[in-house]
């Protein structure tokens, strides 16, 4: 058994936080009152965005008294969540959560900060991670040569994390996180990546820092909403030697039977919002997949004849890790069971993060963040000690 010995982590992105002040204000409002209800260390999965990362690196005492504040509230951070770098709780999110892409340098200099950030508020002795984007989104343009800049990119990181380690001591790798309808979305996509990368590392004599700090966000609700069989996923990803630097515990939603299944639909509909982008797969009888872009309400009120063909839909959306159910709707959450026992398995422990930032744009959600959180940590404990 495998399963990490740190603390559970939940990810700040579910709190709205463009200063630090703002940052700190919602560890004092959400975090330390769940470690207080769940009576057990918590550790705070950190979302710094661009501008929260500028303010800490501005002034010399800035970092050491943010680093102060969490040790005061007896908090501990091992990763931070780089994947959105601006406003993640702006009116109108989508798409533009993945800009910039690997491609660009804001991207590397983002994730650079983030890392020395990271290992000011590391404790002695443990490792590090940053998960990011999965280099872009499949829907925008990109120049011919994408692929080699974002190649190129994370090479130069992996050097960078490399001399950060022989410099503070610190270990830190990268977590590309596969996402639905993104540059890497499948196990296949990602494989046949970290292929390239390394053939290219190997050609510039960097091998062994991209293979020591490049690896995998696994994201298990992204991997189930592609009906992917998570097991093998996983099992795939240890046989081509990438390792899972984290574990985003997630959950996606699952309507089984949509053609005679109304109800469900009905209930779909209401979530359908405006804020964050939900890519919504169809599996049809022979087992491939259709995909959209984003739920709207015409696809769930008056769907077209191939999605009313499918089985089973699959809805990018991160609803809590606790639930079965959510009325008519199903949620992936046997997926997480297997996710977590095959996790188990592997001959390192990934580092495990709650990470349902959607609660503010949940229907007829009234439950308390703190009451929702400290259930979703409480559910997860029980899972992992099963």
């Amino acid at each position: 058994m495998s399963i990490s010995s740190l603390p559970l982590s939940y990810c700040t992105n579910v709190h709205a936080a463009q200063t630090v002040a703002a940052v700190i204000n919602g560890l004092d409002q959400y975090t330390v009152k769940v470690q207080e209800r769940l009576g057990q260390p918590v550790a705070t999965g950190l979302w710094l965005a661009r501008s929260v990362a500028s303010e800490l690196l501005a002034a010399d005492d800035s970092l050491k008294q943010f680093a102060d504040e969490l040790r005061s509230r007896e908090l501990i951070c091992y990763t931070l969540n780089t994947f959105p770098y601006g406003d993640f709780h702006s009116e109108r999110v989508k798409e533009t959560v993945y800009i910039p892409g690997w491609s660009e340098p804001s991207r590397s200099e983002y994730t650079l900060d983030s890392a020395k950030i990271l290992s000011e508020l590391l404790p002695d002795g443990t490792e590090g991670s940053l998960s990011t984007v999965p280099l872009g989104f499949k829907e925008r343009e990109y120049p011919a040569d994408f692929d080699s800049q974002c190649i190129e990119s994370l090479i130069s990181l992996a050097v960078d994390l490399d001399e950060l380690h022989s410099d503070t001591g610190k270990m830190i790798r990268l977590a590309i996180e596969p996402e639905p309808i993104c540059v890497l979305e499948t196990t296949d996509e990602t494989i046949q990546f970290f292929n390239r990368l390394r053939s290219r590392a190997a050609d510039s004599g960097t091998l062994e820092q991209v293979n020591r700090h490049i690896g995998v966000c696994y994201d298990v609700c992204h991997q189930s909403v592609e009906f992917e069989d998570v097991a093998a996923s996983i099992e795939s990803l240890r046989q081509a030697e990438i390792r899972i630097n984290k574990l985003h515990i997630t959950c996606a939603i699952d309507l089984e039977d949509p053609a005679n299944n109304a109800e469900a639909r009905d209930a779909l509909a209401t979530f359908v919002e405006s804020r964050y982008l939900h890519q919504t797969f169809g599996r049809r009888p022979d087992g491939t997949t259709i995909r959209v872009v984003d739920l709207d309400q015409d696809l769930a009120l008056s769907p077209p004849p191939e999605f009313l063909e499918c089985d089973r839909w699959r809805i990018h959306f991160h609803v809590p890790v606790n639930a079965e159910s959510l009325g008519p709707l199903n949620t992936t959450r046997p997926d997480l069971k297997r996710a977590l026992a095959a996790v188990a398995a592997l001959d390192y422990a990934p580092h495990l993060e709650v990470e349902t930032y959607t609660w503010g744009v949940l229907p007829s959600q009234q439950v308390d963040l703190v009451e929702g959180l400290t259930n979703e940590m409480r559910a997860t404990h029980e899972l992992l000690s099963s």
